[in-house]
């Protein structure tokens, strides 16, 4: 039986902490708040060119996201090219279709979504300059090939897209979170 030796855990210490005095906390926090509640979902995009480096650096803030055991258990994929938008597309609306028309979807969540107008139509994956594809790894592999279990996967992904979303809305863009299920097409 061959053991490999695990690396000692690295602690960095926290330098770039910050207090501030209480009424200053109190107006950054109001502060934020209006701004997020300016933040709105929105099904329809310009196709007005997007910087690159904002689109990656809205990337890095999502990177700062908490997770189980620090192991950052996402990978975010960038998609600009046309003709994989409009494969996504067409794969979104086969599963959205089956959704909202083959009895997938509970009426209790339709009536839910009629006010807002949703259905299997998803022109904004095309429009939209780019797509940002949010995959969850479930499991790690070790330097000596075992496999590893990531922990808090669900949890720690949708803080890491919380905080795209956040940074996307504070540099001055728009977002909307699509959720087709299944999403099994994404792996190819």
């Amino acid at each position: 039986m061959t053991h490999t030796h695990e690396p000692e855990p690295h602690f960095v210490p926290l330098t770039t902490y910050r207090e501030y005095p209480e009424p200053e906390m109190l107006g950054r926090a109001e502060h934020f708040y209006e701004e997020m509640n300016r933040r709105r979902t929105i099904r329809t995009f310009s196709d007005r060119p997007v910087a690159r480096e904002l689109i990656e650096q809205c990337l890095r803030t999502a990177g700062t996201a908490p997770s189980g055991a620090h192991i950052q258990p996402w990978h975010f994929v960038v998609v600009s090219d046309p003709s994989i938008k409009r494969r996504i597309r067409e794969a979104a609306e086969t599963e959205e279709r089956a959704f909202y028309r083959g009895g997938k979807a509970p009426q209790e969540w339709l009536d839910a979504l009629a006010p807002l107008g949703t259905d299997e139509h998803k022109p904004y994956l095309e429009t939209a300059p780019y797509l940002i594809v949010v995959l969850a790894k479930r499991y790690g592999v070790k330097q000596n090939g075992d496999r590893m279990t990531h922990y808090y996967v669900q949890e720690s992904v949708g803080l890491a897209t919380g905080f795209l979303i956040a940074a996307i809305h504070l540099a001055g863009l728009a977002s909307l979170t699509h959720t087709p299920n299944p999403m099994g097409f994404l792996n190819t």
